[in-house]
């Protein structure tokens, strides 16, 4: 599987007995998946279904869909409730009129709701019921189109994460190597620094060795790398697995971030310091590309 992003537009159209019609379909981010369907007056009967297709081809953001249509001028189709003009007729016959009444006209009796319809001829439902099925299937193709775009953006999104990835990797082996971590070297840095306050610049070197090595415990930041290279590794696994990951990419982000804000609190040097908020700066960035990735 590969991965896809949240962003993405497609639009697919199609005509049929005298209608056409347009899909518009449009993705953005989110934390979960928000779909906002609006269908055009005389289609709502196929709300559910576009609503579930919508629902099975994707995983996560806000999709805006959108159907609109139009239909071609028909000539309508009269017809004349027979047997109830006969009621009304045999009804007003029987019925006594004063003086201030006139009989009933046919005009007035055509007025008379239900004696009249008017009905569209494409109003059939053989008709109406292929052509919501074709509309359905434009749809299909729309999704198609969508979720295409999406994996052509999560390609990409891919190999920049992998960079990034590649850096974090990088700092986290300097971190690792860095001179400064050593005991010896704080070891060194505290004898320096205690020797500017002796006056005859004599230092117990038991008491320096056992200061340095509670220094170099208190500065220790051996988990913190460890869990740094397991994060990168967790992360590259689910670069290479593809799919909908965006989640759980979004919290080794968190989980990486912590681990370098804790290196940066513990370092003891400004060379380890400098690595820390190095790989500070990258794991932000990684993070603010994953918040795109579904």
């Amino acid at each position: 599987m590969t991965l896809a992003s949240m962003t993405g537009f497609a639009r697919a159209a199609g005509a049929s007995v005298g209608y056409r019609w347009v899909w518009e379909l449009k993705s953005v981010n989110a934390k979960g998946l928000d779909l906002r369907l609006r269908v055009a007056p005389g289609f709502d009967a196929i709300e559910a279904k576009a609503r579930a297709r919508l629902g099975q081809a994707l995983t996560r953001g806000t999709c805006y869909a959108t159907l609109s249509v139009q239909r071609e001028a028909a000539v309508p189709e009269v017809r004349v409730n027979q047997d109830l003009l006969r009621l009304l007729t045999e009804a007003l016959a029987g019925a006594p009129l004063s003086e201030k009444l006139q009989p009933a006209s046919v005009d007035g009796l055509l007025a008379i709701r239900g004696v009249v319809e008017i009905r569209d001829r494409n109003d059939d439902e053989a008709e109406l019921a292929k052509v919501q099925a074709e509309v359905l299937a434009s749809l299909d193709e729309a999704l198609a189109a969508l979720v295409a775009m999406r994996e052509s953006e999560g390609d990409v999104l891919a190999q920049i994460l992998a960079l990034r990835l590649d850096r974090l990797a990088t700092l986290q082996r300097a971190a690792d190597d860095c001179p400064a971590r050593k005991p010896e070297a704080i070891r060194a840095r505290l004898s320096e620094t205690l020797a500017l306050f002796a006056g005859d610049g004599r230092v117990d070197e038991t008491r320096l060795y056992q200061e340095a090595l509670l220094l170099a415990a208190k500065a220790d930041i051996r988990e913190e790398l460890d869990r740094l290279a397991a994060h990168i590794g967790a992360v590259a696994e689910l670069l290479q697995k593809g799919g909908p990951v965006g989640r759980k990419l979004d919290f080794l982000a968190q989980e990486l971030g912590r681990e370098a804000n804790t290196l940066c609190a513990k370092s003891n040097d400004a060379s380890l310091t400098e690595i820390g908020l190095d790989l500070r700066i990258e794991i932000e960035q990684l993070r603010e590309q994953i918040q795109n990735i579904e």
